[in-house]
């Protein structure tokens, strides 16, 4: 009888109708719940290529100094090939194989949306894959007030090591332009291709709004060759107004 009662309650009530979703929404909705898996995927992958390679040292050269570069793109090919060449001219063959090699880490973080995200989580993770194994000495950033509250790891210019909790960046970074060496390097012109046109600029020019900083160590685990990476530290910076 109950039945009865409800068929008739609901006799003009139709049910809604089944709407086929487009190929390109299937994908959006699929992002929607998926994206974090996604993201946890690429950053696990990439921490996994990084410490498999360094481990291994596959196709790698033994690097005497490491520079991390910490910004929201990437820099140029030309301009990071011709900043580890001039740095490289400024050192010493730290490991005696006969030459001198500056590797640019580049970690690109700062796309906190959509698909950007995911580089943004792999070079966050690769980053903290370097300062775990103390792989990069010297420091490119973008924002170094964002850096150092994030990670606390530099130390400050003359030298001392900051507070545990001290987040104050000032007084352990300086900006391109104040490093005389830096300004004066031979870094020459890049090109990149960008949506398919292609971009010149002046790679001094690129720079010059960056901010070189160094790291501090706190226990007996350092990077390679420390006592060199002092010196070429020293060098980079003589003439500058700290």
């Amino acid at each position: 009888m109950a039945s009865e009662y409800l068929k008739w309650k609901y006799r003009d009530v139709k049910p809604d109708e089944v709407v086929e979703l487009t190929p390109r929404q299937k994908r959006a909705n699929w992002w929607y719940y998926h994206k974090w898996h996604v993201f946890l995927g690429v950053g696990l992958l990439a921490l996994g290529v990084y410490l498999g390679a360094r481990i291994l040292g596959i196709g790698q050269v033994r690097p005497d100094y490491q520079v991390a570069y910490v910004g929201s793109a990437a820099l140029p090919e030309d301009t990071a090939a011709a900043l580890e060449s001039a740095l490289a001219e400024l050192g010493t063959d730290c490991n005696g194989d006969g030459q001198v090699v500056v590797r640019l880490n580049q970690y690109v973080m700062g796309n906190s949306s959509g698909e950007g995200a995911a580089y943004d989580y792999a070079g966050s993770t690769k980053l903290m894959a370097d300062l775990s194994v103390c792989d990069s000495y010297f420091f490119l950033l973008e924002d170094p007030e964002v850096f150092q509250k994030n990670y606390q790891i530099l130390r400050r210019l003359d030298g001392s090591l900051p507070g545990e909790e001290e987040e104050s960046y000032e007084n352990c970074c300086l900006s391109w332009s104040q490093c005389p060496v830096l300004w004066e390097l031979p870094l020459g012109d890049y090109t990149e291709e960008i949506l398919k046109q292609e971009i010149h600029g002046d790679s001094q020019e690129l720079l010059s709004s960056l901010f070189v900083a160094r790291r501090g160590f706190w226990t007996e685990r350092t990077c390679s060759y420390p006592e060199e990476c002092d010196a070429l530290w020293d060098t980079i910076t003589r003439g500058s107004d700290q």
